[in-house]
């Protein structure tokens, strides 16, 4: 079983605990410091766990909310389990397994062609 880092994003939240209640409370102050987005981004920037995201505005909002990288991001390690690929089930001599009986696919057959 391998390890796989991941994260969670916890924006939501630290802009609760400083009564940022609104999404859109974050578009002047982003303004203030030169970052544009428009509300449906600043939007999935809170709602959403962002998968890229601009050193400028992480800056801008570890500036504005007065927090740390700590409070917005927690790495969080998930188990990946390893995926076995399937085999045909035979019995080692290339026959299908007990139980299976005559169970194997025939060649298809196609009928009313005429070949010169």
């Amino acid at each position: 079983m391998t390890v796989k880092l991941d994260y969670q994003w916890h924006l939501r939240k630290v802009m609760a605990d400083r009564g940022m209640f609104s999404t859109t409370d974050l578009i002047p102050p982003l303004a203030e410091r030169g970052i544009a987005l428009s509300s449906s981004q600043v939007y999935r920037l809170v709602v959403e766990r962002p998968e890229r995201l601009s050193l400028k505005i992480l800056m801008a909002l570890l500036d504005i909310l007065d927090c740390t990288m700590d409070d917005l991001i927690e790495p969080v390690a998930v188990a990946d389990a390893v995926k076995k690929t399937k085999k045909a089930a035979t019995s080692g001599s290339g026959e299908p397994p007990e139980g299976l009986g005559m169970l194997a696919p025939k060649r298809a057959r196609i009928r009313g062609l005429d070949r010169p």
